[in-house]
């Protein structure tokens, strides 16, 4: 048997690891159009900067070194430009010689990957870059001289963001634009003003909102001009806007495309060809937890892909049956991690779902060090079945959303989570996990014991006949408070309880969501109408200091001085 793999990195180069370990005897060679067969292309924005030193760490494997260990012939410079399926060949173009042939097959596998979206200010310049292969990286990291002092990143995804983050460490001062109203559109509104908010600590200017229409060099700098006829003056500028599936090369091989160019694949990663397969960046994967046609671009469900390609090839029964889009990444000293579908997405589904935001500490307060982190988990309130979470904080966020995919990935109904037996010892965890203390709250709410309010409903109570009240310490009153908001410490709250009108519906807030828990239990025990804001100040400080300073640039704009075009 031979195997044909186009492409490298975790799709292919896993693809052809695995078909080795299952079968000595069969032939497979692999062509890839860069120089470098595999590649940690997640570790690229921290070559840039300087976190990762030595180019070789970048390479995982070497074409002598993937042929010494696993008997792969790997074609590197290589380019498959056609697939013929009926007589089973591929053209290939050696890209060092322009040399053209033909190569036949048994199997085919298909990892091509994903290309850059280019808009149309994008040219090819020594002061425009995208972040995609070793080579893109290594020409980048050539110009970033001492004279490079100002960045411009065009979009605010995970790249976009990795990318400022590293360059803003070297001593370069960065501004994203971004069409949308925020960055890293996977995280809700609320969530991701902690992330906002940290980035412009960093002096990250935000240009959201924004497109980019016309950028031109003049001199050594490029000058780029936005919708909202602001321009800025920069050294350099990346088009980090997202991707699509590289696919050119199959549109006129029979096999079936979907969205954006993707390649349909079956369970067993096969495509409408049996004989041929696809992983990776480019297929069209269901979503586990919508059953949607999906693209999601990630190293973990690539070389899962790769994996059961293989099997099925090697006649192993296997099966991929989706991802449920778990993703993590560092932002200065934020880390944001997310798994299934965001409240936005659930609203756009029409799901009735309901969401429970809390702010515990990553392990036992007493032991030194602990630190918040914000957990928003998000449930169907008919089935009780976990869609997705969102965590933001500077330590213990991966364990947590590691715990919340695999509920999901295990279609967990939502309140088991508070019986889940999670290790423990103090400079870990609590006794009571973040993860537990979400499920205990989901527990709560479907037993009817606890009623809860948002951030969005505040507009809206503040113009009724209720109570809003505020249970937190007078040192922590001090440093700020909701607008509107009576303050009654929670330890005077029973002793104080008469200053409360019972007739009246009492929205309780305090600084994390726990005291104000206990101060509904109070209250409801006492014959009041109470409410626990889901948050609690933290969140409420995150998302007005967001929305106070993205209004401010969103009127005023950050002052630069319009350039002429002409």
């Amino acid at each position: 048997m031979k195997v044909i793999i186009v492409g490298g990195v975790a799709g292919g180069a896993g693809c052809a690891a695995r078909l080795r370990r299952l079968n000595e005897d069969c032939e497979i060679v692999i062509y890839e159009r860069t120089n470098y067969i595999s590649y940690a292309n997640c570790g690229l924005p921290y070559y840039i900067g300087d976190v990762i030193t030595k180019e070789s760490s970048l390479t995982l494997q070497t074409p002598n070194s993937f042929k010494s260990r696993f008997n792969v012939g790997v074609r590197v410079s290589h380019e498959v430009t056609k697939i013929d399926s009926l007589k089973k060949i591929v053209y290939v173009t050696n890209l060092k010689t322009n040399e053209e042939f033909v190569e036949s097959y048994d199997k085919l596998v298909l990892s091509p990957g994903a290309k850059p979206i280019l808009l149309p200010f994008y040219k090819e310049s020594d002061k425009m870059f995208v972040i995609r292969t070793v080579e893109d990286t290594f020409r980048l990291k050539s110009k970033l001289t001492p004279n490079i002092k100002s960045a411009i990143i065009v979009g605010g995804g995970y790249i976009g963001c990795e990318m400022a983050e590293n360059l803003v460490n070297l001593g370069i001062n960065v501004s994203i634009v971004d069409k949308n109203t925020q960055i890293l559109a996977n995280l809700d509104s609320d969530m991701v003003s902690f992330v906002q908010n940290t980035a412009r600590i960093n002096k990250l200017d935000l240009y959201l909102n924004r497109s980019v229409v016309n950028v031109f060099e003049r001199g050594n700098q490029l000058y780029t001009i936005l919708d909202s006829k602001e321009s800025i003056v920069s050294d350099i500028l990346i088009c980090a806007v997202g991707v699509m599936p590289d696919t050119s090369f199959i549109s006129s091989s029979q096999i079936e495309l979907g969205p954006k160019g993707s390649i349909i694949v079956n369970e067993h990663m096969q495509t409408s060809n049996p004989d041929i397969y696809a992983v990776g960046d480019a297929v069209c994967i269901k979503n586990s937890i919508t059953g949607q046609d999906s693209l999601i671009s990630l190293a973990g469900p690539a070389a899962k892909q790769a994996r059961v390609a293989a099997n099925h090839i090697c006649g192993i029964d296997d099966a991929y049956y989706g991802s449920t889009a778990t993703s993590i990444m560092k932002f200065f000293d934020l880390t944001i991690g997310t798994v299934g579908i965001n409240e936005r997405m659930c609203k756009e589904l029409g799901l009735t779902y309901e969401k429970v935001i809390l702010t515990p500490v990553s392990h036992a307060s007493y032991y030194p060090n602990s630190k918040a982190l914000t957990v928003k988990v998000i449930y169907n309130k008919d089935t009780k079945k976990l869609l997705g979470a969102q965590i933001v904080g500077y330590d213990g966020v991966d364990k947590r959303i590691d715990v919340l995919a695999t509920a999901i990935k295990c279609n967990m109904d939502a309140t088991y989570l508070k019986d889940l037996d999670l290790s423990y010892a103090p400079p870990y965890s609590s006794s009571k996990d973040p993860v537990n203390l979400a499920g205990f709250i989901i527990d709560n709410l479907e037993k009817g014991i606890v009623k809860q309010f948002y951030y969005e409903d505040l507009a809206y109570l503040r113009s009724q006949d209720v109570i809003l009240l505020d249970t937190r310490t007078p040192v922590e009153v001090s440093r700020g408070m909701a607008e509107g908001f009576k303050h009654i410490p929670l330890d005077e709250l029973r002793n104080r309880i008469n200053e409360l009108d019972k007739n009246k519906k009492v929205y309780v807030m305090c600084q994390s969501g726990l005291r104000s828990y206990i101060a509904t239990r109070i209250l409801v025990q006492n014959g009041f109408d109470a409410y626990n804001f889901v948050g609690g100040y933290l969140l409420y400080n995150s998302i007005t200091n967001n929305e106070k300073l993205t209004k401010q640039t969103m009127e005023c704009g950050i002052e630069k001085e319009l350039v002429n075009v002409k």
